[in-house]
């Protein structure tokens, strides 16, 4: 754009040129600016005429900041993610694109426009736009083209506001249900996971929107816990880790992946260059874009201790494979700069990645539409449509656990329904999301879909939490305590570090609490006052890490000095309502991660018992009681138990003794157990995270104006004592079972009912002796012998029953989802590609081994209705 307006001002002097920016260094007719040309032309021709800053720049992606002086970006920048604030509409967003984009095209050297990035796991993460099911839920529908349309939906709405780049989707697998990331990925299954998976990345690209399939590769690790290092063979990789990821390139058409905090076989995967170069451009053939995951760069050194400092990880990373280091702050572009000096990078390497980031722009068609014109009424318009498409999705997603006689639906002779639980009031929307456009809760949903023929009566009950003691606030502090930070473990000699801390709640995992503190190694000493609260009793605890002791009024009053591990105690004293008292806490840590928190009661304590006995009393005067109960969970927020959190399972226990019907609906992006509580409850859901219309959602399916459709993605224990557990493995050297619990799951991936009963026979495989290398196709007979429609989500296993390399037990092959009208009868065709039958051998090559391969097809991976024999000959 200003090209053009030079040839029309040919008497501007060098001085207003460079005062400008844009071509001050490029004729109008440079290669670069000719969209005719390739991008890999117009690619090459923009890296010959940058300087090593810019260079730079264009491998350096941070969050926006509104305040920020955007003179900080005058050598140029890889992308930002533009989100002035959470709760903005879409015209905020589309005009502080413009405002940098505008400045990037105009007033830097090159005019490079820069690629606006956002979240999109499920529906653009920005206020305003369309809050669809949570991941999870989406992968519970197995439906890869309701996918694609919501796929396609988020990308209509990050066009519209000029995003270009969605870091999305998960395709890590859900193999350890610990980790609080489950919701956001595609389930346990590689090949489910890699269907969905396609289908948004195609439905993404296709709309002009980069993709980034993340995070590469196995980000859960030993007991379900975030990032931690993948311990797994290079073959199972290759089975069960990398399936997702290299369909996501090669069918799907991501142009970005994005890199794992976690280290693979020792290498933080921002620096394997067996991940990165050999595996992912080499035996894959990408060569699209791959950017760090936020921080990752520096985590050789912060993290995984394989790296001296910046500058060695960004090296490293570069050398391996890496395009772009995302990272936080624009500030911390001065950790990274100096890896770019002269001798550092191979000036080639840092080439090759510039020119990758240089094409993705051109592609973008950037350079020629770098500004948003946003349409106000196609913007509201397109939000309408895509509401009906939420609902649609959620209904679709929604599991039926169990249904112990029929409870649900709910009988049309209900007049008073007791909803019980904060979930059913509170519309939650699951993690990487935006504020949702008027999400509708359980409640809400209930009440308009019964009208005036039922009477919802509500009880929140006792709540989600269960914390005896919170936090002591700075306000309780005073003008806060006074912190002596020792450069040892017994708070000797002269301190290191002397400030003022606000209060007591640490968490240092990562290093000391100072830079002049060693990781692992010191000791801390606060003094101050704390104002009692009215109650006449002081009840304080300490929870740390390591040792620690309390004194109050120079009394000690908790006394934990010593190496046990992480422990909470507390203490109650009488002390007058409003008096100061004088505090002194001490810590030290010897070993590892530091944590200490100094904590109270007030204000925290709840009746929760007389919660319970609210909500029961409301089910003894109710026809029935919904009990919606949820969990918390989330990015670093694995979870050790998977018991519903808080009082919620004496809530559920305390309601169903009532003797009234009770259903259970679980708000969940992960399994929960039941094992205390599911036997006597009539009917289980699993909702998950149902999105802006999740509580109309609900409502349909409980009154039965819908009929359930979902199926579990992955595997619902018994206890935590069985995980990892996942349908998916390889035969066991002995047997399965515990001695005191079963090795089965409560509920097995695949699993889900409906409201009607379908019957299977009649399975013929077409044909029954297929060549190596071929298809086949697997044919079976559905008849819905109930009263009321049915979806049936029919599954396709295979068994192989001798192979070279031992083999999963059970793999899914294929799906297909079967509407069937009430006594409806139909056949349903799979057809099974040549590609499923196919195994890496001991030397991890590609084949397909002649044999008996055993067909199953059921209702879920245990509940197998039809078994055939396929025998794969010699092509």
């Amino acid at each position: 754009m200003f090209a053009s307006r030079l040839r029309h001002r040919p008497l501007l002097t060098l001085a207003r040129l460079l005062l400008a920016g844009s071509a001050a260094c490029a004729s109008p007719g440079a290669t670069y600016k000719n969209a005719a040309r390739t991008p890999d032309d117009r690619a090459a021709d923009l890296l010959a005429r940058m300087t090593p800053e810019e260079k730079f720049w264009q491998l350096f992606a941070v969050p926006d900041d509104t305040t920020l002086d955007l003179t900080r970006l005058q050598h140029g920048i890889y992308g930002l993610q533009v989100r002035p604030s959470l709760g903005g509409g879409a015209r905020e967003v589309a005009e502080r694109i413009n405002t940098i984009q505008r400045y990037l095209v105009t007033r830097t050297r090159l005019g490079i426009p820069m690629i606006p990035w956002e979240e999109g796991l499920h529906g653009l993460a920005q206020g305003g736009a369309t809050v669809f099911p949570q991941a999870i839920a989406l992968a519970a529908t197995w439906d890869s083209s309701l996918v694609a349309r919501v796929a396609a939906a988020t990308a209509r709405e990050a066009r519209a506001r000029g995003i270009r780049q969605l870091l999305s989707p998960v395709l890590n697998l859900a193999t350890d249900v610990r980790w609080g990331r489950v919701e956001e990925t595609l389930g346990e299954d590689p090949l489910l996971a890699a269907r969905l998976g396609v289908a948004f990345v195609h439905a993404v690209e296709s709309a002009g929107v980069v993709t980034t399939p993340k995070h590469f590769v196995a980000n859960v690790g030993d007991g379900g816990r975030d990032s931690y290092p993948a311990e797994v063979s290079r073959g199972w990789l290759e089975a069960l880790h990398f399936p997702p990821f290299r369909e996501a390139l090669r069918a799907g058409g991501a142009r970005s992946v994005m890199a794992s905090y976690n280290s693979i076989d020792g290498a933080p995967a921002t620096a394997s260059r067996w991940l990165l170069t050999d595996k992912l451009r080499g035996d894959w053939g990408f060569d699209g874009v791959v950017i760090s995951d936020a921080g990752a760069v520096g985590g050789a050194n912060v993290l995984h201790m394989t790296a001296p400092d910046y500058p060695t990880s960004t090296v490293r990373a570069l050398d391996a494979g890496l395009d772009v280091i995302l990272q936080t702050s624009v500030d911390h572009a001065a950790l990274f700069r100096p890896a770019f000096a002269p001798g550092r990078l191979s000036p080639a390497v840092i080439d090759r990645a510039v020119l990758r980031v240089l094409r993705l722009k051109f592609q973008l068609g950037l350079f020629e539409q770098p500004y948003v014109a946003f349409d106000s009424a196609g913007d509201a318009s397109m939000r309408a449509e895509h509401r009906q498409l939420a609902e649609e999705a959620a209904r679709a997603s929604f599991v039926l656990l169990h249904n112990d006689g029929g409870v649900l639906p709910l009988d049309s002779t209900v007049r008073f329904v007791a909803l019980i639980g904060v979930d059913a009031d509170e519309p939650r929307l699951g993690g990487y999301s935006g504020p949702g456009n008027h999400p509708v809760s359980i409640r809400d949903g209930m009440a308009a879909r019964l009208g005036g023929r039922a009477e919802v009566r509500y009880a929140p009950g006792p709540g989600r939490g269960s914390a005896e003691f919170v936090p002591v606030p700075a306000s309780a502090l005073g003008d806060g305590l006074r912190a002596e930070y020792f450069a040892n473990t017994a708070l000797q000699g002269a301190p290191a570090v002397i400030r003022t801390d606000a209060a007591i709640d640490f968490s240092w995992p990562f290093g000391g609490p100072d830079s002049a503190l060693a990781y692992g190694w010191y000791s801390v000493r606060w003094q101050g006052t704390l104002r009692a609260p009215a109650g006449g009793v002081l009840r304080l605890a300490v929870e740390g890490n390591d040792g620690y002791r309390l004194y109050v009024d120079g009394a000690l009053a908790i006394d934990r000095w010593g190496k046990r591990g992480h422990s909470l105690t507390s203490v109650s004293l009488p002390v007058a309502a409003g008096r100061a008292v004088a505090l002194r806490l001490e810590y030290f840590e010897s070993s590892g991660a530091g944590r200490i928190r100094l904590l109270w009661d007030h204000g925290t304590s709840t009746d929760w018992r007389g919660a319970i006995a609210t909500a029961a009393a409301l089910a003894r005067r109710s026809d029935v009681a919904v009990i919606v109960a949820g969990i918390e969970e989330g990015e670093f927020r694995d979870r050790a138990s998977l018991r519903l959190p808080g009082h919620q399972e004496a809530l559920v226990q305390a309601v169903a003794a009532t003797g009234r019907p009770v259903v259970v609906v679980l708000i969940a992006g992960s399994a929960v157990t039941s094992a205390e509580w599911g036997s006597r409850v009539g009917a289980v859901v699993q909702a998950w995270y149902p999105g802006d219309a999740g509580g109309d959602a609900v409502a349909r399916l409980l009154l039965g104006d819908a009929a359930p459709a979902g199926r579990l993605p992955f595997t619902v224990p018994v206890a935590e004592g069985q995980l990892p557990l996942t349908y998916f493995h390889r035969p066991t050297g002995r047997g399965d079972d515990y001695l005191d619990l079963t090795g089965r799951p409560a509920y097995p991936f695949g699993h889900g009912l409906g409201y009607s009963a379908v019957a299977y026979d009649s399975i013929r495989v077409e044909p029954s002796s297929p060549r190596a290398g071929d298809s086949v196709i697997v044919r079976v007979r559905l008849h819905n012998t109930g009263r009321r429609p049915a979806v049936e989500v029919v599954q396709l296993y295979l068994r192989d029953e001798i192979a070279s390399v031992a083999r999963p037990v059970l793999m899914l092959a294929g799906s297909a989802i079967a509407p069937l009208a009430a006594g409806e009868a139909r056949e349903v065709a799979i057809v099974v590609p040549a590609a499923r039958f196919a195994m890496r051998d001991a030397q991890l090559q590609l084949v397909t081994e002649p044999g008996r391969f055993v067909v199953l097809v059921g209702a879920s991976s245990a509940d197998i209705r039809q078994r055939a024999v396929v025998t794969l000959r010699t092509p």
